[in-house]
This record gives C-alpha cells, sequence and structure tokens, in this order.
C-alpha cells in the first residue's frame, strides 16, 4: 500500500503538534525559533543524506510503502518529512528535558530557603 510510510510520518508529527500545543511546548511558546531550528535541522541531515548518498553509503530500498516521488536518485519524498520530523521531535524532547531539570532545580532552592528560614 503505497504511502503508508508517509501517512505515519505524517500523523507522528500530527501527534508532536498536539502535544507542543496542549502542554506549551517550542512551537506555542517560540514559534519563529521553533520553525528556523527545525528548518536548520533538516538542512543539516539532509545535507548528511547527500552526502551519503555521493558517496554510496546511503541507498534508497525498494519497498510498496513509499509514495513513489524521488527528491534525486536514492532520496525519496518520506526523507523529507521524516528529517523535519525528527528535528522537531529533537526540540520537542529537549524543552520537555529542559523544563523537567528546571522544575527540579526550583524545587531544590525552594527546600533550600524553607531550610533557612525555620526557626
Amino acid at each position: 500500500m503505497p504511502g503508508i510510510y508517509l501517512g505515519a510520518i505524517l500523523f507522528s508529527l500530527a501527534g508532536m503538534i498536539a502535544i507542543d500545543i496542549k502542554y506549551h511546548l517550542p512551537l506555542r511558546t517560540a514559534p519563529g525559533r521553533t520553525v528556523l531550528a527545525v528548518a536548520l535541522g533538516t538542512a543539516f541531515f539532509l545535507a548528511w543524506d547527500v552526502l551519503g548518498i555521493v558517496t554510496g553509503v546511503f541507498v534508497k530500498g525498494d519497498s510498496p510503502l513509499f509514495v513513489g516521488i524521488d527528491l534525486a536518485p536514492h532520496l525519496p519524498l518520506e526523507e523529507i518529512f521524516f528529517l523535519i520530523f525528527l528535528s522537531y521531535l529533537t526540540i520537542v524532547l529537549w524543552t520537555v528535558f529542559d523544563r523537567r531539570a528546571g522544575n527540579r532545580d526550583a524545587s531544590a532552592r525552594a527546600a533550600d530557603s524553607r531550610e533557612e528560614h525555620a526557626p
């Protein structure tokens, strides 16, 4: 069934966007920076892919799950959307872990403050 792989990537991307919006993660709080970071990450990994294709390290396999559109030899359309998803997922996860670390630091500072002011 052609298109299942691309559909899975787009479904996953939509899920990440929904999580982002619900929990006020990077796209909701800083949309411009998020789009720029995703674009830069995607461009970096696309250059990496092109280098791998040119050197013969990366080759496109045959799969009935691909749409069948190649942007270049050994570079299927799905790869661009996968790289967008990968870059966006990284930014969302970074934000979640950074926020959790910040909450732990804030909790530790509050506990220290309570101990200093205790009679």
